[in-house]
């Protein structure tokens, strides 16, 4: 599917026999090309009011649901975004995604172009073009499990038992550095050492794939271009400042360090060097607070920061195996 605003779009859209027409088909490549610009293109069309924001945000289903209640502000939304196309905030280019190796190279050439005209610079392009695609992660995106078994079957599977009890070791080896975390952020050891050991066994298995190919080849992917997009932007702008390596190595799906930062996450959250036991730990806890965390709350499931440890992974069995076996190591 391809996830950018079709050429010839943004022009049509400026005329109002095009827009009253009932015939406009606002099908989901137009939802995604919304959204893409929202997010992913720091775009920030100034006639946008508060609702047509919150549409924009909305899944396809909810989105087309308050598109038939409310053309009025879908038509300003939709003038809005391109008129800022033709102002030039934001290129037109129709980079198609794909789903195999066969299209990557012309795709990397088509993205660059339109990543250029949103900022970024020439080392991070450069660094862009020198990728391959990561057939690898593409095999571990099909491939996802673990997620799918039941609740017991998962903690088998990924070893909950044994990261609680090589955990309870680590919160008492460590102590001096989780109470100074827990002082800065309000996030006991606990949770943070679950998700430490869930995602690396605790910093021992940090993955070697090329951290900025495997989020190319997967905003590239179709399955789920406009999610790996935001993510592409963010790693060329860590990369082109120099605060990512292009060579850094990480896990299949392009997270880094003990902890598994996404690139987005690494931008926003990251508070030291996540290749640190500490700074990993503590970038965890800052995410945490960022998401809500509240000082004393507790966290299982049902309670104040249950939501922040959600945040951080989408799947339910993950969510609560944190969860309890952030509290089994908080217990002694």
């Amino acid at each position: 599917m391809n996830h950018s605003i079709p050429l010839g779009l943004s022009a049509a859209l400026q005329s109002p026999s095009v827009i009253d027409r009932a015939s406009l088909v606002l099908d989901k490549q137009v939802h995604d090309s919304c959204r893409r610009l929202w997010h992913y293109n720091n775009v920030t069309p100034l006639p946008l009011n508060k609702s047509a924001v919150a549409w924009l945000k909305l899944p396809p289903t909810a989105f087309f649901a308050h598109w038939r209640h409310g053309m009025r502000t879908i038509k300003g939304l939709f003038i809005a975004l391109a008129l800022t196309a033709a102002a030039g905030a934001t290129p037109a280019y129709a980079v198609k995604c794909g789903n195999n190796a066969s299209g990557y190279e012309a795709w990397k050439q088509a993205f660059a172009a339109e990543a250029k005209a949103n900022g970024i610079n020439n080392k991070a392009i450069s660094a862009l073009m020198a990728t391959s695609y990561a057939s690898k992660t593409i095999h571990a995106d099909r491939n996802q499990k673990s997620f799918k078994l039941s609740y017991e079957k998962f903690k088998q599977v990924r070893g909950t038992a044994t990261i609680v009890r090589m955990g309870k070791g680590l919160k008492k080896k460590h102590a001096a550095m989780f109470q100074k975390i827990e002082a800065k952020y309000g996030v006991p050891a606990g949770p943070l050492i679950a998700i430490w050991g869930m995602e690396t066994a605790f910093g021992k298995f940090t993955g070697n794939q090329n951290v900025l190919a495997a989020v190319a080849t997967l905003a590239y992917d179709c399955r789920r271009s406009a999610f790996f997009t935001e993510h592409l932007y963010h790693m060329l702008r860590l990369v082109g400042s120099g605060r990512v390596s292009a060579n850094a190595k990480g896990a299949m799906h392009g997270e880094l360090g003990q902890t598994q930062f996404m690139p987005k996450a690494i931008a926003l959250y990251a508070v030291g060097d996540l290749n640190s036991r500490e700074g990993a730990l503590a970038s965890t806890a800052n995410f945490l607070k960022a998401h809500g965390w509240r000082r004393g709350a507790g966290y299982l499931p049902g309670q104040p920061n249950y939501a922040a440890i959600q945040g951080w992974n989408a799947a339910s069995v993950y969510q609560r195996a944190i969860a309890e076996m952030g509290a089994q190591i908080d217990a002694n």
